[in-house]
């Protein structure tokens, strides 16, 4: 199998909250890794491929050297499902930061 990331992926174990289309549940997991580009969670969901999903990442303050968490909240598109280990492979299409309220 060829390597096809484009940007350095970082592995990093943070809560994330995952918001599947058509659906008001929410799903929690944990990233296994992150970039730019892409995220790899480990999540008890169902979710397929091509699904689209919105998601947020809480990067605690103490992390990032911030006086208060930062939020990153984004969209992206499944792109594999790993069923045995329930990982989950996701195309970020677009993010932000959002600085936590006092």
């Amino acid at each position: 199998m060829s390597e096809s990331r484009t940007s350095k992926r970082f592995s990093v174990q943070l809560p994330i909250r995952v918001h599947p289309p058509n659906s008001k549940k929410e799903l929690r997991g944990v990233t296994a890794n992150l970039s730019a580009a892409g995220i790899y969670l480990q999540a008890p969901a169902d979710l397929a491929p091509g699904s689209r999903i919105k998601f947020e990442i809480t990067l605690p303050a103490e992390v990032v050297g911030a006086e208060r968490d930062i939020e990153i909240r984004g969209s992206g598109r499944v792109v594999r499902v790993d069923a045995e280990s329930k990982g989950v492979a996701c195309v970020i299409d677009r993010y932000q930061f959002v600085r936590g309220q006092e």
